[in-house]
């Protein structure tokens, strides 16, 4: 009996210890996935900006979607795609607005979409971020890096939590094949080949 009763003593108190020192150590836990916050169109914009003669022309596009997944921890790890339907252009003129849509431009019969994913993301400052992708626009993708200032996290007036971004850069229609101009009996062009591009974006989580 005094033997039997070491044997439970043994399985009830020393038994459980050995098992937890000589059982497998469990893999870490994945990294949890970041959230997707997707955009709050109606307070966000997608503009344009582009020298007409002697003045510019501005326009937007109304239609575009933004899928960003932020990793407030670790910033680098983030990501973002933005896709613009390039037939939403609105510059206040639908004469000119179709002109854009034809294929001395954009084309958009034929490439319907604009579309950036990034690579790369590199904190500058707690604001500040330096974002690399590839842009794909009139049927030209090419690698570029914008600034990226970021506004803060902080909720609406419905207590949903938003997040705000603002994107200034500069490119050259001519590398993505967009290279229609006219000259002027004056001389010179009638378009400029830089355009100033300006993103205003909130985005919330996606539902």
């Amino acid at each position: 009996m005094k033997v039997l009763g070491t044997a439970v003593l043994f399985v009830l108190l020393v038994a459980p210890a050995l098992a937890a020192q000589t059982a497998p150590v469990p893999a870490h836990a994945p990294a949890p996935v970041p959230v997707v916050w997707v955009v709050d169109k109606p307070h966000s914009m997608a503009m344009f900006k582009i020298r007409h003669l002697m003045s510019t022309v501005t326009g937007q596009f109304r239609d575009f979607e933004v899928a960003a997944r932020l990793d407030r921890a670790n910033p680098a790890s983030s990501s973002v795609e933005f896709t613009i339907q390039a037939a939403s252009m609105d510059t206040g003129e639908p004469a000119r607005d179709e002109h854009l849509r034809s294929p001395d431009f954009f084309e958009v019969a034929k490439y319907p979409a604009i579309t950036f994913k990034s690579t790369e993301v590199k904190t500058k400052s707690a604001t500040t971020f330096e974002v690399t992708g590839d842009l794909t626009m009139h049927g030209v993708t090419k690698r570029i890096t914008v600034p990226v200032t970021f506004n803060g996290f902080g909720r609406n007036p419905r207590g949903e939590e938003r997040a705000g971004f603002e994107i200034e850069t500069l490119l050259d229609r001519k590398d993505y094949g967009i290279t229609w101009n006219r000259v002027l009996d004056e001389g010179g062009l009638l378009l400029g080949d830089e355009v100033k591009i300006d993103i205003s974006l909130l985005v919330g989580k996606k539902p």
